[in-house]
């Protein structure tokens, strides 16, 4: 009897979305890749861009931790990578994983070298792939024509955040990394989302040579999602208008979405109501379309905290990590 191979999955984002999806799927056996946007300009990735001359290096942490062995004394370096200083002067609100992969990027003279060394130092469960070594900043045009630079201006916008995002580009253009058009192309499932749309999985469709591997690949392509509508992105969209937005540079390429269909807690959603942010509506219809529908119990019923010394707003409703894990792996065995 032939043995099954093991699948090969690549899960394209950045953020707390791909952190969830990579945290489950690593308890079982696939071979894992994450494809990580390279785009962020906010918070400690901004002091790493501008004052070391480095790419930003948060969601590369995150996938490299949410990919880290677990066991005994590896569990203690991984709540180290994630560890935020509170405290210090000018060291306040930076993680130390982003301060260690700062110092072995100019140790080793590589960025690049240096992540591939700290997924060695974590022993992570598969690879994390920079979606492109371009130093390249996120340019939204909005409804009333007036454009923003930078993804952290248009993540947490000071505009009116009800205005719609017209277009969205990368300044200037990025070149792919041949490493993630490899992945993507010898996948047998890639999974885009969950994220923010604007700011965490478009950032890597823009990349020259990406959006072609993903319409060329004889994989799976799974979109998952988003729980919540976020202001200044994705205000009052459903997940119809979602897909649109996807379509327009990957065409009709997604074969399944998944969508949570349970209840989220009351008390994380009237805190969401005064940042005008709603659990996005499944107004989804298969006819005439070319995607599946896989409506589960996806969402976690913990509500996030962050640390104080974090400036960012983050999601307090996530996805439940083993849930997706069991979908994902359900849709792989079924098409393979």
């Amino acid at each position: 009897m032939k043995t099954p191979s093991i699948p090969k999955i690549v899960c394209i984002g950045g953020g707390t979305g791909t952190f969830v999806v990579l945290k489950g799927l690593k308890q079982h056996p696939c071979k894992l890749s994450a494809v990580v946007s390279m785009s962020d300009s906010g918070g400690s990735n901004k002091r790493i861009r501008d004052e070391f001359g480095l790419l930003p290096t948060s969601d590369i942490r995150q996938c490299l931790v949410a990919l880290s062995d677990e066991n005994k004394e590896k569990g203690l370096l991984r709540k180290l990578f994630m560890y935020r200083f509170e405290k210090g002067e000018g060291i306040s609100g930076m993680t130390f994983g982003n301060l260690f992969m700062a110092a072995l990027s100019d140790i080793l003279g590589s960025q690049e070298e240096a992540i591939r060394q700290t997924g060695k130092v974590l022993r992570i469960h598969g690879s994390v792939i920079p979606v492109s070594f371009t130093k390249t900043n996120l340019t939204a045009t909005y409804e009333d024509g007036s454009i923003l630079n930078e993804e952290h201006v248009i993540d947490e916008p000071e505009h009116d955040g009800a205005m719609k995002i017209t277009d969205i580009t990368l300044n200037p253009e990025a070149t792919a990394n041949p490493e993630a058009l490899s992945a993507i192309q010898s996948a047998d499932c890639v999974v885009l989302g969950p994220g923010d749309l604007y700011t965490s999985v478009l950032p890597n469709l823009l990349v020259t040579g990406v959006p072609e591997a993903i319409k060329q690949t004889k994989a799976t392509v799974v979109y998952i999602m988003n729980l919540m509508t976020k202001y200044g992105q994705t205000y009052n969209f459903t997940a119809t208008d979602h897909i649109k937005v996807l379509e327009k540079y990957l065409g009709k390429r997604i074969n399944v979405i998944i969508v949570n269909n349970s209840v989220l807690p009351p008390e994380a959603l009237d805190l969401y109501a005064k940042y005008h942010e709603l659990p996005v509506v499944d107004d989804l219809d298969t006819a005439g379309d070319t995607y599946t529908i896989i409506r589960n119990d996806v969402a976690s019923s913990i509500i996030t905290t962050k640390s104080s010394s974090d400036t960012l707003i983050r999601s307090l409703i996530r996805h439940d990590s083993e849930k997706l894990a069991s979908v994902l792996l359900s849709i792989l065995n079924k098409t393979l």
